[in-house]
Order: structure tokens, then C-alpha cells, then sequence
């Protein structure tokens, strides 16, 4: 079995790829292994899915200490790299942020995604703390001789002023401070119409990550674009919760079973997917 700093390695590789990196985003155990069992090279939490299945809203009222424990879980449960998204890294300075990788680290993840906007305030942090909070990451990695792999992520196509435009210029400069700081890959949060896209990658000439959403051009125009990594965001969720919710509609306004039946697994294969990959279930 791989050690964490090969699975960390592997990670960072995939981010080099002619091809780009698809990263489907987990909330719990069973779903983590569903997509590890699909093929898929690695896996990421969902903040949103996996914070709202443990009735918390996403951005960090749900205690630090339960989502390390949620978030360990599912790291224990994989073969594959498990990348953790953090929020904000639980911490307004650069301090916290560490202490919160130092145990995100511990419970054996191997990358993270942080962002730059603060979740109490929904407001941009200034870029120079945010630089700050990604050089204190990566010497937490190289102290832990983990090289966790982080994806920088902005939201200032989001919350900075001014038009479109303005706010992907924004995104850039930070973008590019964030690379400069030891971040391993970019992630312009909002950032969903091709040109924009094209733009910022041509911009910052690093591996940059989007999120899969209405309106994303498809893979064969993301990949010639030189798009690295495409992440299902909390998607998977959205799409879990709304087959529910057509499942209860079915039932309750038809009185048909078809929706939770068809196309569902087995009780053996939802308890399969309790144990990693070849481990002996419990007798």
C-alpha cells in the first residue's frame, strides 16, 4: 500500500497529465468508495455535501473537531488520494490554518482546498494574508514530509468590485500571488463561460481547477482550453438530494416504486461499501 507522501505525490502528478484530472466530490463514507469503485484516480470531500449530511450549513459552523473526524473517516476508507476541502482553514490567521492542516494531515488526507473568502463576513480576505496562509500550508507539509497539494482557490470573480471583467482581472492577480506562494494548482471560483476560462489559464500558466456547473463548456473544449482539473463541487449531492426528492414525489403523487427501485444497490453492496478495498468485512 502506498504512504501518504507517495499518495500525495501521486496526487500532484495528475495535475500534469495530457489529460485533465476529473475529481469527484464525496460527502461520507459510501460515497467516497462508490466513486473509488467507479475508477475514478482520486477522490475530494464536497465542504457543502459533507457538512449539510452532518446538519451543519457549509462554511465552518460545523466544529473542527467533527469535521476532522468526518473528513478521517473517509480517508481511512480509501485506497485512492483523498483531498480535503478545508473552507477558509478554520482560522481568520495563518496560525490556525496550519494547525487546522497539521490535522488534516493527520487523518490522512493529502491535499486541500482553501479558499479566500471569509465565511462569517463573505468578504474577500486581503491577498497578502491569504499568501501568508499558503506559505505557513506548504511548510506544515514539508515539516510533516507530506507535500499536500493545494488548491488555491478565489472567489474574487464572486465578491470583488466591478463588472465581469474587473473581477476576472482581480481574480488573476490573486491567483497568480497564490501560485507564487506555493500553491499547486489555481481554482477561480465562478469562473463557468469559456473565454474566461481560456483567459485566466493563459494568464496564470499553471494547473488551474472548475467546477463542474450549468453552463460549463464540455471536456473536449475544457481539455483543449488546458483546463487540469475539473471537480464535481458539490454537484453529486445536488443531484443525490434531488433523486430523493423525486423519489418521495413518485411515491407519494403516483404511487409507483420505480424511482427507488430501479437502478438501486444491493444491501451487500451498500455494506461493501463500509470496508477499503481489500479489507475482510467483519465476520
Amino acid at each position: 500500500m502506498a504512504t501518504q507522501s507517495e499518495k500525495a505525490e501521486a496526487f500532484r502528478q495528475l495535475h500534469h497529465q495530457p489529460r485533465p484530472l476529473i475529481l469527484p466530490n464525496a460527502w461520507d463514507v459510501p460515497s467516497a468508495r462508490s466513486f473509488e469503485e467507479a475508477g475514478f484516480p482520486a477522490v475530494a470531500t464536497s465542504s457543502a455535501g459533507l457538512m449539510v449530511s452532518h446538519g451543519y450549513r457549509d462554511g465552518q459552523e460545523m466544529p473542527r473537531k467533527e469535521f476532522l473526524r468526518a473528513t478521517g473517516a473517509i480517508a481511512k476508507a480509501l485506497d485512492v488520494p483523498l483531498s480535503a476541502d478545508i473552507v477558509a482553514g478554520y482560522g481568520r490567521g495563518s496560525a490556525g490554518v496550519a494547525a487546522t492542516v497539521r490535522q488534516i494531515i493527520d487523518v490522512g488526507a493529502v491535499g486541500i482546498n482553501l479558499e479566500d473568502v471569509d465565511p462569517g463576513r463573505g468578504t474577500l480576505v486581503p491577498v497578502a494574508a491569504q499568501v501568508r496562509k499558503i506559505k505557513k500550508v506548504r511548510e506544515v507539509a514539508v515539516a510533516a514530509g507530506v507535500p499536500i497539494v493545494i488548491n488555491a482557490r478565489t472567489d474574487a470573480f464572486r465578491h470583488a468590485a466591478g463588472e465581469a471583467p474587473a473581477r476576472l482581472e482581480e481574480a488573476i492577480r490573486r491567483a497568480v500571488r497564490y501560485r507564487d506562494a506555493g500553491a499547486d494548482c489555481l481554482y477561480p471560483m465562478g469562473v463557468t463561460d469559456g473565454p474566461s476560462i481560456e483567459t485566466f489559464v493563459r494568464a496564470v500558466e499553471f494547473p488551474t481547477n472548475v467546477m463542474v456547473r450549468k453552463g460549463l463548456p464540455p471536456l473536449a473544449e475544457l481539455e483543449r482550453i488546458g483546463v487540469k482539473r475539473i471537480s464535481f463541487g458539490p454537484s453529486a449531492s445536488y443531484a443525490t438530494m434531488g433523486l430523493l426528492r423525486r423519489i418521495g414525489e413518485e411515491v407519494l403523487n403516483r404511487g409507483s416504486f420505480d424511482l427507488l427501485v430501479d437502478g438501486a444497490i444491493s444491501f451487500d453492496e451498500l455494506n461493501r461499501l463500509a470496508v477499503p478495498r481489500g479489507s475482510a468485512p467483519a465476520p
